[in-house]
């Protein structure tokens, strides 16, 4: 007897959508990009217990005739792709044609459309059309999804909690806001306004919208193609960051997608600049061929494939590097005015707080201070614009404070910089730019230097042991599981000569996927902070200006290796706010 049945169409619409549908986020995700696929301009999300009661998406689309309505939620049934060309040349964000009946299998859906004569009407529960009746002539779709998982209990006690879900649905909200300025959206949770964008096109304001005056100033544009890829976008300059990589949002032809080589390639090339373990914001629209990407890989369609992936990658590399590598990054000690309470403010509904019950939106007071758009189309305000010549600034040494900050001056104001910050960066730039040289000369030692190993590290050692002799090390083995050290080369800094020869040792024996170029600058970090000055030194005031001119000439003054800032800029505006003397006479 025949064992092997084909499921029905109920059965297999719940198991497809355990891939389509996760949580809240995925239903909001599924709903909103049909909405954007139907040329409207303003979506609007209503959710109700962050979703977990209801979901409802209203837009102004184009909307559907009856027989489209109810064909709609019937599974691989779509208007996107007519043939299996149509795959390569996708233009739209759905084609899969599993999103609606997997969300219908799992809740209780009630949609009213119209394509601007007659509305239709139709509610679904769990999968099955209950009534299909003539509905309101409002050009555009609505579709209200209730009681999710209600019918399933295995996945519905999996939910996260409102705050997470909450959380899911904003975070993916945000990033189509940015990936189509051109559409307004709005995004609330029990009447609570959550996102609100005026859909005018400015990428910047939405930014803005998102994230807020005071990282919307610290922005730059960038802009580079070649033949295959075209990149338009904004990032922030290194001294904004965040601790997790979910703020660098990439867009490729309108779709907000998930790469890791991408926000490898992005997070390195901020590399110095900035601490390894904290990310930049960035908002990158990639446009392409649809030839050269596949889509369809994932059922949630975030995942892509590349055909040219390390032209994108050179592409994204130069590109953030000659941005932020050609700007002065000294940051700024910005003070914020204090405003009188009787003055109206402006208000961004941006923060949310959650307790297991109910939602509530904070209204955050933004700054009215007056902005521009510089040359490069980064916001700036009119107290922050400071002229500079070079990278860093002329600055002249008057004093040093704990033997750890040195304060100096010009005429636009006091900085402080971090010697030991501002040394490390110095030996960094030496010492790369001295192992990177083709002749490097060495020294004999006086007295050769024994080191003594483990058998696997070892054995380590000796598989990359070429690496000490292009270094201009002599190195010999010495017994068991011991080398002897009798030159090193002249850039080697003799003090601590042993703990510097075991460092570079170190980094030889734990680098695991090897490579020429992460051994010099793993090498140059470690050795660069070994051999800075360290705090509570005494420096005379010719070692102070022989720094400050060294910092000066390197290529990245502003940043340690590990991506602390070397110096901070006090404005003379802050200084005279700071002690009141603003608006004032500062020659009393």
């Amino acid at each position: 007897m025949s064992v092997i049945k084909v499921m029905d169409e109920l059965l297999s619409n719940k198991i497809a959508a355990g891939e389509v549908v996760e949580r809240c986020a995925s239903v909001v995700k599924e709903l909103v990009e049909n909405s954007i696929d139907a040329s409207s301009t303003e979506i609007k999300v209503y959710l109700e217990d962050s979703g977990t009661k209801s979901i409802e998406v209203i837009d102004n689309g184009k909307g559907m005739d009856k027989d489209d309505a109810v064909l709609a939620f019937s599974r691989h049934a779509t208007s996107k792709i007519k043939d299996e060309d149509d795959l390569y040349r996708l233009d739209t964000l759905g084609f899969r044609g599993e999103a609606l009946a997997s969300i219908a299998s799992v809740s209780k859906v009630n949609l009213k459309t119209c394509e601007g004569d007659i509305g239709t009407h139709v509610i679904i529960n769990g999968g099955k059309i209950i009534e299909v009746s003539k509905g309101d002539s409002r050009k555009g779709t609505s579709i209200k999804v209730s009681e999710l998982f209600y019918n399933t209990p295995a996945r519905l006690k999996h939910m996260k909690s409102l705050y997470t879900e909450l959380s899911s649905i904003t975070d993916y909200m945000n990033k189509l806001a940015l990936s189509h300025p051109n559409i307004r959206f709005i995004l609330k949770n029990n009447d609570n306004v959550i996102l609100r964008t005026d859909g005018r096109g400015n990428l910047l304001k939405v930014i803005q919208s998102i994230y807020g005056n005071d990282v919307v100033r610290k922005m730059v544009s960038v802009h580079a193609e070649n033949d295959d890829y075209e990149i338009d976008g904004y990032i922030t300059l290194p001294e904004v960051h965040r601790s997790s990589r979910n703020n660098m949002v990439t867009i490729v032809n309108g779709r907000v997608v998930r790469n890791q080589d991408i926000n490898r390639t992005i997070n390195e090339a901020y590399h110095s600049y900035k601490p390894d373990n904290r990310y930049p914001i960035t908002v990158l629209n990639i446009s392409v061929d649809p030839s050269v990407i596949d889509v369809n890989i994932h059922p949630t369609k975030m995942d892509i494939k590349f055909s040219k992936m390390d032209s994108l990658l050179d592409l994204i590399r130069i590109m953030v590097i000659s941005k932020i590598s050609s700007k002065n990054l000294i940051p700024k000690a910005f003070l914020k005015e204090e405003k009188p309470k009787e003055e109206k403010p402006i208000y961004i509904e941006q923060y949310i707080k959650l307790d297991s019950n109910e939602s509530k939106v904070e209204e955050i007071d933004l700054p009215d201070e007056e902005i521009m758009i510089n040359d490069d189309f980064s916001i700036v305000s009119d107290e922050e614009e400071y002229k500079t010549e070079k990278l860093m600034p002329q600055m002249y040494p008057v004093g040093l404070v704990h033997g750890t900050y040195i304060i100096l001056e010009n005429e636009n104001g006091m900085y402080l910089m971090d010697l030991h910050a501002a040394k490390e960066r110095c030996n960094y730039e030496k010492f790369k730019y001295e192992m990177g040289k083709p002749i490097v000369a060495s020294t004999p030692m006086l007295f050769p230097i024994t080191i003594e190993l483990s058998n696997s590290d070892y054995i380590l050692l000796k598989k990359h042991l070429n690496l000490l002799t292009d270094l201009k090390f002599k190195v010999e083995e010495f017994g068991i599981n011991s080398i002897v050290v009798k030159e090193h080369p002249t850039w080697l800094p003799t003090k601590n000569l042993e703990d510097s020869i075991r460092t570079i040792i170190d980094v030889i024996i734990r680098e695991k996927e090897f490579s020429i170029e992460k051994f010099n600058e793993k090498v140059a970090t470690m050795m660069s902070c070994k051999h800075a000055v360290r705090a509570n030194t005494h420096l005379t005031q010719e070692d102070m200006e022989a720094l400050v001119e060294d910092l000066r000439k390197c290529k990245n003054p502003f940043n340690c290796p590990h991506g602390r800032p070397t110096t901070v800029f006090y404005s003379k505006y802050d200084l005279e706010k700071l002690f009141k003397r603003s608006g004032f006479d500062t020659k009393k």
